[in-house]
């Protein structure tokens, strides 16, 4: 069996699971993981024979698919922001987005600077921030240990060490003072939950995803009450936010004394992150 015929294979049995074009990214993204083809090239070895080893590997993958798996965690990996990252079921898969929210924070000189990651999970944004700034200090802060397990692999394997520490969001304390803060934490309700794909639902973390109706901004109040007393003078709170509550969440930093708030939108125009400059004391 060659590529071309796996892919129509793949496509036969996810036909009632994702449409045609959607089957053809995630084929190529198993291709470039376990053949290492990229998809630049993999137009040029759609002939290409596979061993019957490689061929239940992809078998494999399909069959997890089926149950609506996403691919990063069948293949174990997710690529963000130039790197591959260890992901598993304890951990939310990078998104695209995220690294819109790295790309702002990186805007900044940020030589010499401290960062602290609320809601670190896979580590994504922590270790990219480190890894294309050598000179940051880095801290990174999550409730799930099997996280945070995953977080130091992956700071380790990419060479970007970074300080770990298991606590909750809702009530960590600190002396340290830091330049910037960032989190994306949990932002969805229950409300949009009938909005989601089944593989989100059934095998990313809810603890990661979801806040209850009644408060769906806990956790950036907590964050932000965090910042009011540990950002640096000219220190700089970055959010990625729920898109729904771009107005309210802009209101609640105002409340807090935060001033020369900046929305931005995303690649595909939704609002998606919030950067607050610290408040100003006389």
């Amino acid at each position: 069996m060659n590529l071309s015929q796996l892919l129509a294979h793949f496509k036969t049995e996810l036909k009632d699971v994702y449409e045609d074009e959607e089957v053809k990214s995630i084929f190529s993204v198993a291709v470039e993981h376990l053949l290492k083809i990229t998809r630049s090239s993999l137009m040029m070895n759609w002939d290409k024979e596979l061993s019957l080893a490689v061929q239940e590997q992809f078998y494999a993958v399909a069959a997890g698919l089926k149950t609506h798996k996403p691919i990063q965690y069948l293949l174990g990996e997710a690529y963000f922001y130039g790197s591959f990252f260890i992901v598993n079921e304890a951990v939310l898969i990078p998104r695209p987005e995220t690294e819109e929210l790295v790309d702002w924070i990186l805007e900044d000189h940020l030589a010499g600077k401290t960062v602290i990651d609320f809601g670190t999970g896979s580590g994504c944004i922590a270790i990219s921030l480190k890894k294309h700034v050598e000179a940051l200090d880095v801290t990174a802060v999550d409730l799930s240990q099997e996280a945070l397990s995953v977080a130091s692999e992956n700071a380790l394997r990419l060479g970007s060490p970074v300080n770990f520490i298991h606590a909750d969001i809702l009530s960590f304390k600190s002396e340290a003072r830091f330049d910037i803060i960032v989190s994306n934490p949990p932002y969805i309700t229950g409300k949009e939950m009938a909005e989601m794909h089944q593989n989100v639902l059934a095998h990313e973390p809810h603890l990661a995803l979801f806040v209850p109706d009644e408060r769906p901004l806990l956790f950036y109040e907590a964050v932000a009450d965090f910042a009011v007393s540990n950002l640096k003078k000219n220190g700089k709170l970055f959010f990625e936010i729920n898109e729904y509550l771009s107005e309210e969440t802009i209101q609640m930093l105002k409340d807090k004394g935060f001033e020369f708030i900046s929305l931005r939108k995303d690649m595909q125009g939704k609002p998606r992150m919030i950067l607050a400059s610290k408040v100003v004391r006389s």
